[in-house]
């Protein structure tokens, strides 16, 4: 063989072997060279290394594991699976008998709360207590309120039905809150549930002429401006509160001085500064649009609005979709939810940084369990409660 014709010591060379040997001197090279491959770098293509998920505002919490309130973020889990109950009811109390198509339901999934491409009907069974699916006459399948459901409904009007007045306030309220003293109806439609206000409240603002102005602008937009100033309502919660336990309201918020470390301040001698500086706070009653935009009176503005905001609602808390609906009305800017976190005494911030809910915490007791319940907030949860069984 020709290996053993190379290597062989045996044999006399000849011209022909000497051209032989020549000739192999290159392959024989790989095997014999004095250089290392070694240095060289082998690189995993792109398509199969493992890629770490980035940090979206979708999903990444708001609060951090040490200073998370399970209570207040089991609330936000609620509400999450109660959003097709509130949605559909919603939704179906103004339709004509209060029954729609089956096969039209599962079309209408921002309508009815439930997530795109999910089946309508395995929702419709979670609550059998207050909806069923029936065929009428024309062999399709439709769905509707049940019987004891209907009930619950024309209870729940007579709770809105006794609290028109207090509802009435809150709106007013509202109105004084704003810059301009006016805000759009359909702002106000769109966060009714927040604050316990009836679907027809369009049409009641009619019985009250003295409070109330409806306005049709050039666009066709109606809006809703105050009539009269009642110095009685211009006052806040945190005002109230006040004149009941000073200290606590003191604590509420904290400005912070900024100072030098030569300072050499201890903790009690900082905290007496800071108060300095965080008091008096700033009406929510008063033109918040007339101040200065990044100044401390600003921001003690844009706080006390929002705290106030909040006690007006039904159960102290907004998600952020409410808060930006009246960013103009309120003259706040685009970093509130910054502004927030820097006031952990007084609000919570739940849920994650896309889809927020500020609560007002001393709202609530160690359990999670709102203290002064509405009337109306006391029937939501009898609801939620009929919702979870099976059957009465």
């Amino acid at each position: 063989m020709a290996w053993s014709f190379v290597f062989s010591k045996t044999r006399p060379l000849n011209t022909s072997t000497t051209f032989t040997i020549f000739n192999l001197r290159p392959y024989l090279s790989i095997f014999s060279s004095d250089f290392s491959t070694s240095f060289l770098v082998t690189k995993t293509p792109q398509k199969f290394k493992k890629r770490k998920k980035k940090e979206s505002p979708r999903t990444t919490l708001v609060q951090t594991e040490p200073n998370r309130i399970p209570a207040l973020e089991r609330i936000v889990e609620r509400d999450a699976f109660f959003r097709f109950l509130i949605k559909s009811k919603e939704f179906l109390s103004k339709q004509p008998q209060h029954v729609l198509r089956l096969d039209d339901a599962g079309k209408l999934y921002r309508e009815l709360g439930f997530p795109r491409g999910r089946k309508v009907a395995r929702f419709i069974q979670r609550h059998p207590l207050i909806f069923e699916t029936y065929r009428h006459n024309d062999g399709k399948m439709w769905i509707g309120f049940t019987d004891f459901m209907e009930e619950l409904l024309e209870e729940e009007r007579s709770v809105m039905d006794s609290m028109e007045i207090d509802r009435v306030d809150k709106v007013r309220k509202l109105l004084m809150m704003s810059a301009q003293k006016r805000i759009p109806l359909s702002k106000i439609y769109h966060c009714r549930l927040l604050f316990g206000i009836p679907e027809d409240f369009r049409d009641r603002v009619a019985k009250y002429p003295n409070y109330f102005r409806v306005v049709v602008e050039d666009g066709g937009k109606r809006v809703l401006e105050l009539v009269n100033w009642d110095p009685m309502l211009a006052v806040s919660a945190l005002e109230k509160e006040f004149m009941v336990d000073e200290d606590k309201v003191k604590r509420a918020f904290k400005f912070a001085v900024k100072h030098s470390k030569d300072l050499d301040l201890d903790e009690d001698d900082t905290r007496k500064l800071n108060l300095l500086n965080t008091l008096p706070l700033v009406s929510p009653y008063s033109d918040g649009s007339k101040l200065d935009l990044w100044t401390l009176e600003a921001e003690k503005y844009r706080v006390g609005v929002l705290h106030e905001f909040l006690s007006l609602t039904l159960e102290k808390r907004a998600s952020i979709h409410h808060v930006v609906e009246f960013k103009e009305e309120f003259s706040l800017t685009k970093h509130t939810y910054q502004m927030l976190l820097k006031q952990p005494r007084t609000f919570y911030l739940a849920g994650t940084e896309m889809n927020w809910v500020l609560f007002l915490k001393d709202s609530y007791d160690e359990n999670g369990v709102l203290i002064n319940k509405d009337p109306q907030v006391v029937f939501t949860e009898k609801l939620f409660k009929y919702a979870q069984m099976q059957e009465r």
